[in-house]
């Protein structure tokens, strides 16, 4: 028998009969991959109404961005053990981000928690809003990103990655489902006139996604929406022959290059504008609410007055099919490093009145059960003390290990506490929810599975995921 050199028997074992039937019996049952094969036309897109592979629970979501990152610890996870170890060393590890600041000694919550509502919810006496709809929301005291610094994790939580430059979940969602309104954006962020967050525009960027899914900044203050009305000289009958000429070029040039998405998009774009002219006007005029419904959102008082128009303009919005509404706070807004026993109220006492006026009026206008609120920020803070130079003048470093979100409506559960940081309150140490679960999560509840919303670019599939493991979070469903 002549000897076989391990060439001749790898070539026979790789293209021998049996791998031939390996492959035939593979294919006949589905699991051979499918080949990435090239696409023989450019896609197109539009924004309209898509009907998801799953049934949805959401049609709509409103995203409550607290940015700076609220102290968990002194408005909705109690921690006693800090109160038998107020001013003493702390008992552990902390990973400090502003080590120059850093103190050891534990600072336990200057402000009393009580169980609020049937649930028997714990939550500060900062938030008495809260405590008003507590019934209504699943708190998630879980959260954990674990990416230090503000960047990082506001990108982990808004496009599942921890750099910018890539589409955001207002984006992936609007990529998905189009909008149920023909004559507004599909994804709007209503913007804090003091600053916009400290990412700026990457927080509802399309990142690579066709810029036809880029959220649309809707301003505190007129005008409204920059660049929406015509000059002057172009209103009525010029503005419309102008559109109508303009739109022949783009499509005459559209037919002779197809699939140009950046074209296609402004051209969308321009007649979406159009349309919105007439259409933002009415969606944006608080005038046509009733009394006791601005004063429901706190427009009667200054301290709310400017954050509770912007979540009455979401509600708003939302009734009128917008798909993905987000109101941000200013820069640093919740990022307490000192003085948190002055900050932490002032940021409470403008949001929190809003806040539940908006749960309370989609609630009973019918809208909670298919719009899906999130409230949170991208970080939470440490159990020690930072700037540790008397009581006025103390505060707390970021922590993104454990922290706390909540939602309510579209399809999750009310009166619902879900996972737990350690007894410091440093660590998410039980049913720990990660940023990947979290976008798995929501997606579902809209009839999107996360791992097969894909976007084909440069011949690899991407998605929101980004090839990570998400797990939805059934024990948080209704």
């Amino acid at each position: 028998m002549f000897p076989i050199t391990r060439r001749q028997l790898l070539h026979a074992s790789t293209f021998g009969v049996g791998t031939v039937a390996l492959a035939w019996l593979l294919d006949q049952q589905r699991l051979l991959a499918e080949s990435n094969r090239p696409e023989l036309t450019k896609p197109t897109f539009d924004l309209k109404a898509k009907k998801p592979p799953l049934p949805p629970r959401a049609k709509a979501m409103i995203s409550l961005f607290m940015q700076g990152g609220p102290s968990h610890l002194d408005l909705t996870d109690p921690k006693p053990e800090l109160a038998k170890l107020d001013g003493k060393p702390f008992p552990g590890t902390i990973k400090y981000d502003n080590a120059a600041q850093a103190s050891s000694r534990v600072l336990a919550s200057p402000w009393k928690f009580a169980k609020r509502g049937q649930s028997g919810i714990e939550l500060s006496e900062l938030l008495p809003g809260l405590a008003e709809i507590v019934d209504d929301i699943t708190l998630v005291r879980s959260m954990h990103t674990g990416v230090n610094n503000h960047e990082q994790s506001i990108y982990a939580l808004t496009s599942g990655r921890i750099r910018g430059g890539h589409p955001s979940l207002g984006s992936w969602l609007t990529y998905g489902l189009g909008s149920e309104s023909e004559n507004l954006p599909a994804f709007v962020a209503l913007t804090d006139p003091a600053s916009p967050p400290v990412v700026g525009a990457d927080i509802w960027s399309n990142g690579w996604l066709p810029s036809l899914f880029q959220g649309t900044v809707v301003r505190a203050r007129e005008p409204r929406i920059l660049n929406l009305d015509p000059p002057a000289h172009l209103k009525g009958m010029p503005q419309e022959q102008y559109l109508k000429y303009l739109t022949s070029l783009n499509r005459d040039h559209l037919e002779e290059h197809p699939g140009e998405l950046d074209l296609s998009a402004r051209m969308a774009s321009f007649e979406l504008a159009a349309r919105m002219q007439t259409s933002a006007r009415e969606a944006l005029d608080l005038t046509q609410e009733p009394v006791p419904i601005r004063r429901l959102y706190g427009l009667d008082d200054p301290a709310t007055q400017e954050y509770g128009s912007r979540c009455l303009l979401a509600r708003r919005l939302i009734e009128r099919g917008v798909r993905f509404v987000q109101v941000f706070t200013s820069n640093q807004f919740w990022d307490h490093h000192g003085s948190i026993r002055t900050a932490l109220p002032s940021a409470c006492k403008k949001t929190d009145r809003p806040i539940a006026a908006l749960v309370k009026d989609l609630k009973q206008r019918g809208l909670l059960d298919s719009t899906l609120v999130v409230w949170g920020g991208e970080m939470g803070r440490l159990p020690v003390i930072q700037n540790d130079a008397g009581p006025a003048k103390t505060g707390r470093d970021h922590n993104t290990y454990g922290f706390s979100y909540w939602l309510a409506g579209g399809g999750v559960k009310r009166g619902h506490v879900h996972g737990a940081t350690d007894e410091f309150g440093h660590h998410a140490v039980t049913d720990v929810f990660t940023h990947h679960d979290f976008h798995a999560t929501l997606l579902h509840l809209f009839g999107l599975d996360a791992a097969k919303l894909v976007y084909r670019r440069n011949g690899q599939e991407l998605s929101l995921l980004d090839g990570k493991p998400g797990r939805i979070v059934k024990e948080i469903l209704a």
